[in-house]
């Protein structure tokens, strides 16, 4: 498997910083692995970018919120946002439990609308504030303990702590860590952009953007479910 060593001498020489047989002075690979660190933090905040999503669960508690981040309720590395949520009534032995779904609340403001936020019943919604160093998953009405909390969040893309650790990604990441990073070295070093390293860049994202790509099924107001009066002169029912 190929080093971070490596792929950043590879980067490096594409870039035009160092010629074929050169060998990159520590200085050279110390900024690259900054960039190369600092790109891979970027990549992981885009779900397109990231090749999977990963379930975490927590026991319901009746709390008005649960922690998500190292050390808290969700002991995961702190996510930017939750790509979707449920919650399972464990009212019988596996495999019969029931999965319901929870509906995203986009915005604080809308979490503030609700009148009474400690209203304990069947949970509804949940409202996700990425706070830092930890967030909070505020889910509503409260569920008790016997309900199960399982979210969905984007799979944490490694961080290279050193020059000989192996690159630990699906193959169609290298090429596209390869390009990439030559495009953010040459600023660097004062050299001028190349259309070819920067469009080979690009096909490589594209790769990874079309085997990562899963679009939800679309899903109708319920205004709009058959049955229903539906006013096309507002965004309301009759």
């Amino acid at each position: 498997m190929t080093t971070a060593g490596e792929l950043i001498g590879l980067s490096l020489r594409e870039a035009g910083v160092v010629g074929i047989g050169q060998q990159p002075m520590a200085t050279d690979f110390n900024d690259a692995m900054r960039i190369l660190n600092a790109m891979m933090a970027q990549w992981r905040r885009r779900r397109w970018l990231v090749y999977c999503l990963v379930e975490t669960v927590v026991q319901a508690n009746g709390s008005l919120y649960y922690t998500v981040g190292p050390g808290g309720d969700f002991n995961m590395v702190r996510p930017d946002t939750i790509e979707s949520a449920f919650f399972r009534q464990n009212v019988s032995t596996e495999p019969n439990n029931v999965d319901y779904p929870l509906k995203p609340l986009p915005a604080r403001e809308n979490y503030n609308e609700i009148a009474l936020k400690s209203l304990a019943s069947f949970p509804q919604v949940y409202f996700y504030e990425s706070g830092w160093p930890m967030g909070k998953l505020y889910v509503w009405p409260l569920p008790n303990s016997s309900y199960e909390l399982h979210i969905s969040t984007k799979a944490v893309l490694q961080q290279f702590d050193g020059l000989t650790e192996e690159i630990n990604l699906p193959p169609e990441y290298e090429e596209a860590l390869h390009y990439n990073l030559a495009v953010r070295l040459k600023p660097l070093y004062g050299l001028p952009p190349d259309p070819t390293i920067n469009n080979l860049a690009k096909i490589a994202l594209n790769t990874i953007k079309n085997s990562n790509a899963q679009i939800p099924l679309m899903t109708m107001p319920q205004d709009l479910i058959k049955g229903s009066n539906y006013n096309i002169y507002s965004d309301s029912s009759y």
